[in-house]
């Protein structure tokens, strides 16, 4: 389901659960700055009002979502590989299945999740007002992001680093080639910054041209007003797939230099849905390590003694005497991985579908037991 406002089954709702939140967390805040005697009397003399707030503050955006019975989930329609529509008007892709991955485990169904396409400019904007649940839009974790824009950033679903594009008949085999060149990159995004600063750090006076939109850049780039487009790797190598006689035409040259974490984000302040959203993420990369995948999830889950496998699949430990299910007080049902798995898939599923048709390699993003970083904590 695609949706590029918010629908008016759940915003208001929603938007007036996230305020009462946020209205009673600075009630109390400022309840705690008071003195021992205040504290006193607020407590025998307002019992009633003291308990209410108590009450109010607990309200997550976890309950909106399990009453609306969906998550709303900010993503994009154009980026071959993490999400684009398909000829059915479905969105399809790495990030749209990390979408499905949180509704599977929320609220047992993959597909109880409304896509919201975000412009690049909006997408905190539409955190902040409540306009989505969370935020999966390739978006790189940053200190400033995480600082000023409300967000709470969690488990990153892809490791990525920037990279440069340009075309295969330009002559240009590495950065140090592109001394005054005119680089070519998307407003409002990290990579504005990065050239800027790499441009300085090399010393080749770069000219870093932006703009609103990719497809404006594509013009820009085939007009022959950029020397260089940068982005993403990961994001050049799906726009580049797109492109007829991409490969040919167009290189990406082999020096990465940023750190781009790509993650979820949430509003701040909301330790139980943020907790929700981390857990389902981590809970495709643990899926992977146990080698539990769409096809045999269930015919595991029947079978194996291993108590570490059936507590992450919410099964039964024969001969637990009543402690059968590990349920670690997430908010989530205790078979929330499964239905993970079962529905979408592990995580190298989810990367073998959309990104290694890309020629997109693991690298980073293999588990940390065969060269990369991707590392769940125990489940237990």
């Amino acid at each position: 389901m695609s949706s590029d406002l918010p629908s008016e089954r759940g915003p208001v709702k929603r938007r007036s659960l996230q305020i009462v939140a946020v209205a009673s967390a600075t009630a109390l805040f400022l309840a705690g700055c008071a003195t021992a005697e205040e504290e006193t009397t607020t407590a025998t003399t307002d019992q009633a009002t003291t308990t209410e707030t108590v009450v109010e503050a607990a309200v997550s955006i976890l309950d909106s979502v399990k009453e609306a019975g969906s998550v709303r989930c900010g993503t994009r329609d154009a980026l071959p590989g993490f999400a684009v529509l398909n000829d059915a008007g479905e969105h399809v892709g790495f990030d749209s299945d990390f979408c499905r991955v949180i509704a599977a485990a929320v609220l047992g169904d993959a597909s109880a999740v409304e896509m919201v396409d975000l412009e690049t400019a909006d997408r905190f904007t539409a955190l902040q007002s409540g306009a989505i649940d969370v935020l999966v839009r390739n978006t790189t974790w940053t200190a400033t992001r995480d600082g000023s824009e409300a967000a709470t950033f969690l488990q990153p679903t892809f490791y990525d680093g920037q990279g440069m594009m340009v075309a295969s008949n330009s002559g240009i085999s590495s950065l140090s080639d592109m001394n005054g060149a005119i680089v070519c990159v998307a407003k409002g995004t990290t990579t504005e910054g990065n050239a800027a600063l790499e441009s300085s750090r090399l010393g080749l006076n770069w000219e870093v041209r932006s703009f609103d939109e990719t497809d404006l850049i594509l013009e820009a780039f085939l007009a022959g007003q950029c020397d260089g487009w940068s982005s993403d790797v990961s994001q050049l190598t799906g726009l580049r797939s797109s492109y007829p006689n991409g490969a040919a035409e167009l290189v990406i040259l082999g020096e990465v230099f940023s750190k781009e974490p790509l993650a979820p984000a949430v509003l701040d302040g909301d330790t139980a849905w943020a907790q929700a959203v981390n857990w389902a993420v981590l809970a495709t990369i643990q899926a992977e390590e146990f080698g539990i995948t769409s096809a045999n999830v269930d015919s595991i889950r029947s079978s194996t003694t291993d108590v570490g496998i059936l507590r992450f699949l919410g099964a039964e430990v024969p001969g637990s005497d009543g402690a059968a299910v590990l349920d670690p007080s997430l908010s989530l049902p205790t078979d929330f991985a499964y239905q993970i798995v079962k529905q979408v898939g592990n995580y190298g599923e989810i990367f073998a579908k959309h990104l290694t048709p890309l020629g997109l390699d693991r690298g980073l993003n293999s588990l940390w037991n065969d060269g990369g970083i991707l590392y769940a904590p125990p489940y237990r």
